[in-house]
């Protein structure tokens, strides 16, 4: 089968099409169809132009239009329909039903309605985009999130199949209208390349963020997941209970979000109990995954939690670090309690506290919620069993 997938973004910085749209390719590329993903990176100008075949994959970042009021978006839309339409592909697979990706999906339909092409149209939700959801966090102009709030609702249910992150999204897609069997549940996946294990620099890494032997809580984030003084308050409890915890967060704010993080945590006086690393590039996530006892995941109940499908949850899991996460969303899809994490009801702080401490003062059990995730993230959560799931909706 030929497959092109479309994305909104590049590769970078923004993550939905590197961990979520190229992993499915290439397993689905392993299963012997010919997939290209077309990327318009118009927020990673210099990937413009440039293609390449990773694991069976073709990549083309198209090149940007000049930047023209209106014609700008046209053009690049246009680019990604005519480059789409000339792979002579089977299936079109739009990721994310608003931007770039929205606008394609919407000309596929349009020309297909006029007879001018045939190919079955597909779309994938991750997110919650409209109100309560990114409309929220972004910057958008009021314009824009009329527009992509129209974009989302229309791109639900203008496709043959719609392909969707989360239980929650999968929910909202049948109040739309969308019949239950075209709602294909599709979460987020484990790539085995994504997760390779810890190199021997971890006990180099320990030594220089001065641990000693002092047992790690990590804490691995972007911190909009959650209220701040929530975050901060777990930080404290456990510190309260476990003075001889150290903690380790490794990530980096949507907007700076970690600077007033870590303003409060010096004024509450745990600043000096903390070892910020900041962003750290993906090769290098397994070593500090390895100096973890325990990870936390806190996650307000909010209709973007909900919706959302972390792909830095399962990053933990499949390394192995056992976590204690809010029961939100995807959370308890991927955490089954008890067997390979621990889940507290959301916005309980003190049980949240309870459930750090108790993994941290209890090794044996710490280790054995870490197999345990590994093994259940690798078993029902592998990309390569997951692509079987898209490939019935490429085929009905």
């Amino acid at each position: 089968m030929r497959i092109a997938f479309v994305g909104p973004f590049a590769l970078q910085p923004k993550r939905t099409m590197a961990v979520r749209a190229l992993p499915l390719a290439k397993a689905l590329a392993a299963h012997g169809h010919e997939v290209l993903v077309l990327l318009p990176p118009w927020d990673h100008p210099q990937d413009a132009g440039r293609e390449w075949v990773e694991e069976g994959v073709r990549v083309r970042n198209v090149r940007l239009p000049p930047k023209l009021p209106l014609a700008h978006h046209v053009l690049l839309t246009w680019h990604l329909l005519r480059l789409a339409v000339q792979h002579r592909p089977d299936v079109i697979h739009c990721f994310k039903p608003k931007s770039y990706a929205g606008l394609t999906a919407w000309a596929i339909w349009q020309l297909r309605r006029m007879g001018w092409i045939q190919v079955r149209l597909l779309v994938d939700a991750d997110d919650w985009e409209g109100a309560g959801g990114w409309n929220e966090l972004e910057p958008y102009s009021w314009m824009q999130k009329r527009f992509f709030a129209w974009q989302e609702r229309w791109g639900l249910t203008h496709c043959d199949a719609l392909t969707v992150a989360s239980r929650a999204l999968e929910t909202i897609a049948w109040s739309s209208g969308v019949a239950p069997p075209k709602a294909v549940y599709l979460p987020n996946g484990w790539w085995p390349a994504q997760h390779v294990p810890a190199s021997r620099a971890v006990p180099e890494l320990r030594q220089r963020v001065k641990l000693d032997g002092a047992p790690v809580a990590l804490l691995y984030t972007r911190f909009f997941e959650y209220r701040i003084e929530r975050g901060l308050a777990i930080l404290e409890g456990v510190l309260t209970e476990v003075p001889e915890a150290r903690w380790v967060i490794v990530g980096k704010g949507l907007f700076g979000e970690e600077d007033q993080f870590l303003a409060m945590a010096r004024a509450r006086g745990i600043a000096e109990r903390i070892t910020y690393a900041g962003w750290v590039p993906p090769e290098q996530l397994q070593s500090y995954f390895a100096l973890a006892r325990v990870a936390i995941y806190p996650f307000d109940d909010t209709l973007l939690n909900r919706c959302k499908c972390a792909v830095k949850l399962i990053d933990l899991l499949a390394a192995g670090v056992p976590v204690v996460a809010d029961q939100v969303g995807q959370n308890g899809e991927y955490i089954q309690h008890g067997v390979s994490g621990l889940l507290v009801t959301p916005g309980d702080t003190e049980a949240f506290v309870a459930a750090v401490v108790r993994l941290l003062r209890h090794p044996a059990l710490a280790e054995r919620l870490g197999k345990g995730a590994r093994g259940r993230i690798q078993e029902h959560f592998a990309w390569a069993t997951l692509a079987k799931t898209v490939e019935g909706a490429y085929r009905q």
